[in-house]
């Protein structure tokens, strides 16, 4: 994907390596230690940290488009408060600021054109552990959209965890996919989505509580291609195969297979591999977020 000529946006900051720990209580991380027992069983070898990695960076994030607007938060001009870590100053940092400030820019434009105002993410890079809004950030937990303070939490260190899932070396779309999913849960959060669909968790059995999550991440699949299609000149030969070839690795009938476990449909959080890459494909072909409503008749 072309995007040397992007200079990255200033809602970008770099916690560099931190001491985030899980702990009990409302954080991510306490949530992702609950779920994997019921997903994997106890039996979590060294072979499963990749497909665990894969799986968790899916788990954390918070469905046509309502444009509601609610509170920004900004960051500063790409340092940490501390001064100590600049952002984007690695290759991976620089391709996700560049693929995050495209998708900031062509999610300002799809706004504008329905009289709406975006209102911006921010990009939080760390390395290890950090912080974040939603409780502590881990490297095992992936790439995640905490709405509490509108921001997408990345170690890059995962993109060689989906290098290695894929089959792939350099698989920029890929990386790029991942970027814009989360992106598609900050609009999801930012439009009332994500409030109506947790209000409609509350009120069902975690079985169907688990389907109406599935709709949100197919959602969010579908949003980042509407981002790639309105992005279509910068597109390279082999960038949509490598997509969905991310989207079928992250797939959870896939992913519970590849962790010995036989996939059962009422725990899946995310949808199948085939979901998946027809959500994406969804939006690649219309270039249209309205045709993303994975909620008509349900919320």
């Amino acid at each position: 994907m072309r995007l040397d000529d992007i200079d990255p946006s200033g809602n970008i900051n770099d916690q560099g390596a931190g001491g985030g720990s899980f702990s009990g209580g409302g954080g991510m991380g306490g949530l992702v230690l609950g779920l994997l027992p019921l997903l994997f069983g106890r039996k979590l070898g060294c072979g499963t940290l990749l497909i665990l990695g894969a799986l968790a960076f899916f788990m954390f994030s918070s469905g046509g488009i309502n444009l509601a607007s609610g509170p920004a938060t900004q960051v500063g001009n790409g340092a940490s408060e501390s001064g100590a870590n600049k952002s984007c100053d690695t290759d991976s940092e620089l391709f996700a600021c560049r693929v995050f400030t495209l998708a900031e820019s062509s999610w300002t434009d799809i706004f504008a054109q329905a009289g709406a105002r975006y209102q911006p993410a921010k990009l939080e890079f760390y390395q290890g552990g950090g912080q974040s809004g939603c409780g502590a950030a881990q490297a095992a937990m992936g790439p995640f959209y905490c709405p509490a303070d509108q921001g997408i939490y990345l170690d890059t260190t995962f993109f060689q965890q989906l290098d290695q899932m894929t089959g792939g070396n350099g698989n920029d779309f890929a990386y790029a996919y991942v970027i814009a999913h989360e992106m598609g849960h900050h609009i999801q959060n930012i439009t009332g989505t994500a409030d109506q669909v947790r209000q409609a968790q509350a009120r069902v059995s975690r079985a169907e509580g688990n389907a109406l999550q599935v709709r949100m991440e197919l959602q969010a699949d579908c949003y980042a291609g509407v981002w790639a299609a309105r992005n279509a000149e910068r597109i390279e030969p082999g960038d949509i195969e490598e997509g969905m070839r991310a989207a079928n690795a992250i797939g959870d009938d896939t992913l519970m297979k590849q962790a010995g476990r036989a996939p059962v449909e009422s725990m899946f959080t995310h949808g199948t591999s085939q979901q998946r890459m027809a959500a994406l494909q969804q939006g690649l072909k219309s270039g249209d977020p309205n045709s993303c409503d994975f909620f008509r008749g349900v919320l």
